[in-house]
């Protein structure tokens, strides 16, 4: 039976015009954050380098052509002691720096992924200086000459640890967007879909046929076959884009990131969707349903702005960690843990655990809350009431 309910719950969605529209409406949403940054990289790229005591004119050149291999621009900066340097680093004034001839610092250590300008400037710069170190300690002796023949690149060091790369957070970011929009779009459809049920007593009819259980638990289950079908198709089509247009906004994606943001969706809707299901059997008209529904959405959006924020900030604070192991916030918080690599895998999977058993509770939950609430016609029923004594099932 509960299968038939969930049939049911996917044929009504896919004949409706709102899933179509709401489908092409994000996918252009996809495309337009693709292609149009891809369009303005056209120009060309300017990295900034810093120098302190770096050798003379042969040796700037030698840089600059650096950066004009990997079509970058690339702007001197002398810097007047190391310290200076490396503060400019850390305060984005400076990409590289350069301390004589021996060290190559970048602000955040390089992830091998890492395909951005800066990346491989540092990469080519490193390699430049290795060489530069075997070929004065080769005295064109045959000994000397053989280790210039391996040269090694110099150690790219990070003032601090790796962090994230700019494609990493904006597929972050992406992702964030995505769970908001599909956890908010389709939470509030099985809040209509119950209360629509609930107002036209068709809900009498299916009750006469299935158990309260089964026709909660096949809406819940029909719908998120749509979340799931319809999220797979917009990650899809935004890495094809991505691969075929060049973009730099997904390139170096991590499969787990991808992984995360599908999963975490899933979990999400599962713990949601019982709470919106279970909300939409207390009301019966269309005006009691903000009322209703905008205390489920602040968490909602308390964790999307707070990760979006620790995107942006490259940093995973001790507030969006905690977010992270509470069911209400982790589809938000652990996908941006996951991105600024904030987290183990035991405390991924521990999160997922937690909330895996919190939505078994809320199931249970919801199923009570609707036994007992959606028969009631009349007026808006309130959660007080249901949890104190079980209504009568007669409905009007």
């Amino acid at each position: 039976m509960i299968g038939l309910v969930a049939r049911r719950e996917i044929q009504q969605r896919l004949r409706g015009r709102t899933f179509r529209v709401a489908t092409g409406v994000m996918l252009l949403a996809i495309a337009v954050s693709i292609v149009i940054p891809t369009l303005r990289n056209g120009s060309e790229d300017h990295e900034r380098v810093g120098l302190f005591h770096f050798g003379g004119a042969r040796a700037r050149i030698a840089v600059v052509a650096a950066g004009t291999q990997i079509g970058s621009a690339v702007d001197l900066i002398d810097e007047r002691t190391p310290a200076a340097g490396a503060a400019d680093l850390r305060s984005g004034q400076v990409d590289i720096l350069l301390v004589g001839h021996n060290h190559v610092l970048v602000d955040h250590a390089l992830r091998d992924r890492d395909t951005s300008k800066k990346a491989q400037l540092a990469r080519a710069l490193a390699l430049l200086l290795g060489e530069e170190q075997a070929f004065a300690a080769a005295h064109l002796t045959p000994t000397q000459a053989e280790a210039v023949s391996h040269i090694e690149p110099l150690p790219v060091v990070g003032v601090s640890s790796a962090a994230s790369t700019g494609s990493e957070q904006g597929t972050a970011v992406i992702g964030l967007v995505l769970l908001f929009i599909l956890l908010s779009q389709y939470g509030t459809w099985t809040l209509i879909g119950v209360m629509e049920e609930k107002a036209s007593r068709v809900v009498e009819v299916l009750l006469a046929a299935v158990r309260p259980t089964q026709l909660l638990a096949g809406k819940v289950i029909g719908i998120g076959a749509l979340v799931f079908a319809q999220a797979s198709i917009l990650v899809g089509f935004a890495l094809g884009l991505g691969a075929a247009v060049g973009s730099e906004v997904l390139k170096g994606t991590a499969p787990a990131e991808v992984v995360a943001t599908l999963g975490w969706l899933l979990l999400g809707y599962a713990f949601y969707s019982w709470v919106f299901a279970a909300a939409g059997s207390m009301v019966e008209r269309q005006d009691q349903i903000q009322a209703i529904a905008f205390p489920i959405t602040i968490p909602l959006f308390v964790g999307y702005v707070s990760c979006v924020a620790a995107i942006g900030g490259n940093h995973a604070s001790g507030f969006v960690t905690a977010l992270a192991y509470i069911p209400l916030t982790a589809p938000f918080a652990m996908p941006t843990l996951v991105a600024l690599h904030a987290v183990t895998w035991w405390g991924f999977l521990i999160s997922a655990l937690t909330t895996i058993v919190a939505t078994f509770g809320m199931a249970s939950f919801a199923g009570t809350v609707y036994r007992r609430a959606v028969l009631r016609t009349g007026r808006r029923v309130h959660l007080r009431e249901v949890l104190s004594r079980a209504p009568s099932q007669s409905p009007g």
